[in-house]
């Protein structure tokens, strides 16, 4: 294997790792504001609160706990620690290969 590909496959990976870690980063941050109750009229909260409830689309409704922060934690968690997961396994594949 030559090493420009091997560079090009590096990258690859350390770009899918940081993407990884800046949609779960976004997602913590919501949770966060939720929990610290911050200002929904702000423009900056509000735009963590669109990109976290598009990034988790698919399970921030998946839990019906009684409490509200219940929800969010769990909803808006496990889509975290699933953009963390798979996103660091696809990058340690491409560093791999």
């Amino acid at each position: 294997m030559s090493t420009h590909t091997r560079r090009g496959a590096n990258s690859a990976g350390t770009v899918i790792a940081i993407v990884a870690d800046i949609m779960a980063l976004i997602l913590g941050l919501w949770i966060l504001m939720y929990l610290l109750d911050a200002n929904r009229a702000n423009d900056f909260v509000q735009f963590i609160h669109d990109a976290a409830r598009w990034l988790a689309g698919w399970s921030y409704d998946l839990f019906t706990f009684d409490e509200a922060w219940a929800r969010v934690v769990a909803g808006y968690g496990l889509a975290a620690v699933v953009y963390l997961f798979v996103g660091h396994a696809i990058a340690n594949r491409a560093h791999r290969h």
